[in-house]
């Protein structure tokens, strides 16, 4: 009679481990257990998906065009209609006679865009560096934290507005110079954890099974040192979310007729002293409550995920 704890003939994963498909909707209760316990990222998560479904049908669900200009109705207060009664401006109108609820509901799309893509950009060109440093050490080690001291040695958001002077501004242009200035992290996080990884067991197991390179790194080491950089990536959305509005509202981010949450705020600068108040209410609270909302998420990522936090609490 055969153990019925022998996982002899069980799937098993590229380390030669057994894979127990249990384990991965187990996995997600867990999570969803948690999520209701802490009540917090609840709501969190609610008001992201509020921003993200503005930010997918904003222009479906957006009351007018956001470029469109009425001088007549300019610098209207919210819930204010037109002479005629008919339109009701919700959150009022800036001093084009823009409606401000259609600009903001656009302005998400750039900032979860450029906040989503550059993490992307910087946390895949960063954690694949930070891969090849670890595993491999030697001079190529050498190097990449080489270029990573020098990049620390400059200040972010310096270097950001340096890239965007010589690139124009613009939204690709802008996810690209953010992008790119967010990769040391992940570089440092991911050589860190590579080299933990590459003398455990299950490394020299994979070797002396004749698995490439390639394969260890990609499904032996890659999956065990994630959870650092997820919890990493979902800080740094909202770093580079407020980065973005910081450049927008110098003048260095998306176009003028790109309407941007900073883009906003610096519209509204003239108009603070005039009790236009709304002009900067709106996009900044919109700005504060996502970067709010992230982080939230973020703590809960880095208690959920990390296992020595779990066994503290």
């Amino acid at each position: 009679m055969s153990d019925p704890r022998n996982t002899a003939g069980a799937p098993r994963g590229p380390a030669g481990a057994p894979r127990d498909d249990a384990s991965v909707s187990g996995g997600w209760t867990r999570a969803r257990r948690s999520l209701w316990r802490a009540k917090w990222p609840v709501l969190a998560l609610a008001l992201l998906s509020a921003i993200a479904f503005a930010a997918i049908f904003g222009p479906s669900v957006a009351p007018r065009d956001p470029n469109r200009q009425n001088i007549i109705m300019r610098l209207k207060q919210p819930m204010q209609t037109d002479r005629r009664g008919q339109n009701t401006f919700v959150m009022g109108t800036d001093g084009l006679g823009r409606d401000v609820l259609s600009r903001l509901l656009y302005g998400a799309r750039v900032s979860l865009t450029v906040g989503f893509v550059a993490v992307l950009v910087g946390g895949s060109i960063g954690t694949f560096l930070g891969l090849i440093a670890g595993y491999f050490g030697g001079w190529f080690d050498a190097l990449i934290m080489s270029l990573a001291d020098i990049q620390l040695a400059f200040p972010f958001i310096l270097l950001a507005i340096m890239f965007l002077l010589v690139l124009g501004p613009g939204v690709m242009n802008l996810i690209l110079a953010l992008g790119l200035g967010q990769w040391v992290t992940y570089a440092r996080i991911a050589r860190g954890q590579t080299i933990s990884q590459r003398e455990k067991e299950y490394v020299e197991a994979a070797k002396a099974l004749g698995q490439g390179h390639a394969g260890i790194l990609v499904t032996g080491i890659l999956p065990n040192i994630l959870a650092p950089l997820i919890i990493i990536a979902s800080f740094n959305v909202a770093s580079v979310i407020l980065a973005e509005a910081a450049l927008s509202f110098l003048g260095l981010g998306v176009p003028p007729t790109v309407p941007s949450w900073g883009g906003m705020l610096a519209e509204s600068r003239d108009q603070l002293l005039a009790g236009h108040w709304w002009l900067a209410v709106f996009p900044g609270a919109a700005i504060m409550l996502t970067v709010l909302s992230f982080n939230i998420l973020g703590d809960w990522l880095r208690d959920f995920l990390d296992p020595r936090l779990t066994a503290l609490g």
